[in-house]
Formats: C-alpha cells, sequence, structure tokens
C-alpha cells in the first residue's frame, strides 16, 4: 500500500492538532482506549464536545498550555493508501522542528485561522514548504463555523494567500484550498452542508486521490552502498554483494553503471531482497546488488547510471537551517554528513540570511543563531557526490554535526 507522508503546519490556535485528531477519528483510526481518554478529559475540563487535540499533544506541557511543541508522527490508514503526519509545532522559536517534519513530506497543510486570515507566521509555513520543495500544498482555512461559514471570507483569505504565492521560487507546487471546521468536521472527511457554495474535495477526498509518484521529487537513481556483504560460507565461497537503499528512480539487472568516487564501469548482474531475486529494484527499496565485473566498492560509495553522474565537489553552496542553540560562525569547523558519508567541513562565508516571512534577506552576517536560515557556502576535505536539492531530495540534502557534541546542528540543502 502507498504510504503518503504529510506535515502540518499552523499558528498558535489556528486548529492543527484538532484537525489531525479529528481526520484519526472520522477514519476510525483512533483504539479505543484513546477515544475513551478523550472523552473522559474533555468531560473535565467541561467541554460539550470532543477535544480532538488530545490524540496528538503527547507531552504533558504539550496538553497543559494547549500547544504543539514537538514534532510527533501520526499514522493511519484507509483502505486506499497509509499515511503519515508530521504534526510540527507553528511558533517562531520552533521553525527547526517545521523543516524536520516538511523535509520528507509529499504533502503539506497550512491551516488558516478564518478569523485572523493570513498573518506573518502563515508566510513563514509556506516559505519552509516551498523551501523544501513540497509538491502538493492544501491550504485549509479552518474554523469558518466561527464566521458562519462566509463565502465572502473565504475568498478573501484565498485571494490574500494567492498573493502570497507570487513571492515563491518553486512554482511547480500545486495549492488547493479547503474551507473546514476541524472542531465540526466540516469537509475534513465529510462533505459539509454548510458550504453549499464549495463544490471542491475535502481533504481526505484530496489526499486519497494524489498520485504519489506525481507529488513525490523522484530525481535520478542514487545507490549509496552502506555495506558490502561477504559471507565467507563454503555456499557463497565468491559471493561480493552490496547492501543499500535506492533513491531517485529505479535500478535494473544489466544496468551499466559507475561507482564513484572511483569512476570505474560495470554491470548491475544480480538484485536481492533476503534470499528472492529481482529484475528490478524500484525507488526506495533496500536491496542488495552484485556487479558482472571483480570492482572494487566500499561503504561510502554510490552506484549512478552510466551517463547520469551526479556533482563531485569539495565545495559547495547550500541552504542551512541552523538548529543548534551554539551559533554557527564564519570560519567554523563542523562534521557534514551527506547519506553515509562523514566529511570534515569548514564555512567558508555566510552569503546573507533569509527572513522566512518573505521580507527579504540581511547581508554581512558572520553568525547564524538557532532557527536562522541563510545561505552559506562550505569547504570540505575530500569530495562528495552531490545533486541540487530541486533537482533531488535525498542526495541534494545534509546534515551538518558538532564536532564536539556530535549533535545535529543544522540541515542544508544544495543549491
Amino acid at each position: 500500500m502507498e504510504v503518503l507522508k504529510i506535515a502540518t503546519a499552523g499558528s498558535v490556535d489556528d486548529g492543527k492538532s484538532t484537525l489531525i485528531g479529528r481526520l484519526l477519528y472520522d477514519t476510525k483510526s483512533l483504539t479505543d482506549d484513546k477515544l475513551e481518554a478523550i472523552e473522559k478529559t474533555s468531560r473535565q475540563k467541561g467541554y460539550d464536545y470532543l477535544d480532538f487535540s488530545l490524540a496528538t499533544d503527547g507531552l504533558v506541557a504539550e496538553r497543559e498550555q494547549g500547544i504543539t511543541i514537538d514534532v510527533a508522527h501520526i499514522y493511519f490508514s484507509t483502505p486506499k493508501k497509509s499515511y503519515i503526519i508530521a504534526d510540527t509545532p507553528g511558533h517562531v522559536e520552533y521553525t527547526r522542528n517545521m523543516v524536520t517534519g516538511a523535509s520528507t513530506s509529499q504533502a503539506a497543510i497550512i491551516l488558516i485561522d478564518a478569523r485572523k486570515g493570513v498573518i506573518e507566521q502563515t508566510n513563514r509555513h509556506f516559505f519552509i514548504n516551498n523551501l523544501l520543495r513540497v509538491k502538493e500544498v492544501i491550504v485549509a482555512i479552518n474554523k469558518m463555523d466561527l464566521v458562519d461559514f462566509s463565502e465572502e471570507r473565504y475568498n478573501a483569505i484565498k485571494s490574500d494567500f494567492e498573493q502570497l504565492m507570487g513571492k515563491r521560487d518553486y512554482v511547480d507546487q500545486k495549492i488547493t484550498f479547503v474551507p473546514i471546521s476541524a472542531l465540526k468536521g466540516d469537509n475534513v472527511v465529510s462533505k459539509s452542508q454548510n458550504t453549499p457554495w464549495y463544490s471542491g474535495e475535502t481533504i481526505l477526498e484530496h489526499l486519497e486521490g494524489l498520485d504519489l509518484a506525481a507529488v513525490s521529487n523522484v530525481g535520478t537513481p542514487r545507490f549509496p552502498v552502506q555495506y558490502v556483504i561477504r559471507p565467507k560460507t563454503e555456499e557463497f565461497h565468491d559471493f561480493r554483494g552490496f547492501a543499500g537503499k535506492v533513491y531517485g528512480g529505479e535500478l535494473n539487472a544489466g544496468d551499466e553503471v559507475v561507482v564513484l568516487p572511483s569512476m570505474t564501469q560495470s554491470r548491475i548482474k544480480n538484485i536481492y531482497f533476503h534470499d528472492q531475486e529481482y529484475r528490478t529494484a524500484p525507488r526506495r527499496s533496500s536491496v542488495t546488488i552484485t556487479l558482472e565485473d571483480e570492482v572494487n566498492v566500499s561503504r561510502g560509495d554510490m552506484l549512478v547510471k552510466v551517463g547520469d553522474l551526479p556533482t563531485v565537489e569539495k565545495q559547495l553552496t547550500a541552504t542551512v537551517s541552523w538548529m543548534d542553540s551554539n551559533s554557527l560562525v564564519t570560519g567554523g569547523k563542523y562534521v557534514v554528513q551527506h547519506g553515509v558519508n562523514k566529511v570534515l567541513a569548514k564555512v567558508d562565508a555566510i552569503e546573507h540570511k533569509i527572513h522566512p516571512d518573505y521580507s527579504g534577506i540581511e547581508e554581512n552576517i558572520n553568525a547564524l543563531q538557532m532557527n536562522d536560515i541563510a545561505k552559506v557556502h562550505l569547504r570540505l576535505n575530500k569530495p562528495i557526490f552531490y545533486d541540487r536539492f530541486k533537482d533531488h531530495r535525498t542526495n541534494g540534502s545534509f546534515i551538518i554535526l558538532d564536532g564536539r557534541t556530535n549533535n545535529t546542528a543544522g540541515v542544508g540543502f544544495i543549491n
């Protein structure tokens, strides 16, 4: 079954957790004990309705404050698809969490409070989804019940958001507007009788109809080698396979490939998954590949198709989202982990800081603080094999580690 990854974003009290809880409730994805706990807590709080936000806010601090702090991953399924929702916080101080949630998602839901309309934080949510090349964005105009399901109010917010769309640099992004009430369930899973003027799909109907291949940034096949398999048993005495995960497109037995960084050429002989042999390794499959020639391949090498090479360089320019309490500084030394490979890196320059509310850039920057986003030039101690992020989300991204603490200090998206 297809798995669709969805990032959510919304400002404080926009109803993001309630929307996710409503999706779980209406698709009968809540367990009996979870539903019982929601009913009990809602009664204790004196509500005459079920507080669906309780289905997702897992931390004690989240439940007490009624806000989302941590990134949570919620799983549910319908007969058509399986879904993973990244429930991310919407506060400015948690920008790094929003980047984390959106980095692996194929679709996003941005919530807007119908009473407040497009606000500064909406700009930030849209910017991040645009930066991370999320192809499918649903703009859910929530709390329509509090504005009497006004078509005029809906159209005004839609018009404001369309002006925001004119500022984006990634135009291969489909935007769908849906008027909803997450609390009441209007246009979430079932069509609402309160919006006869809206002829579009509900949120779930739209998600169900998405073609996973169309909303995924497929790119070209890249096979970073995770492990070299040499069983050294009598039965498999001469076996030498290369285990890893296929990113981008598919690989087939018989494909001519290049081994990076040695540039040695060979041909794929066999593709195995456990003890089964296949002719094709589809994207995102974990397989073991054997080659026709006895070529030297080690962990960290990469197999790519002949004529479809990535960039092999010791210098790169990337958009970096900084996540650490310790500042990133010009001249600072870090560890860049790109796929399997870890390389030492030095910050050559911070070209400019980017304001994620579309208010422009800031130059003459020597350091980045937590949640800052900037264009950064890095020099590596050895080459890596990369693509531009807009062409290949997996091979065009990396994480930055603090060499002293081994903490993940930032993420980068290669320009």
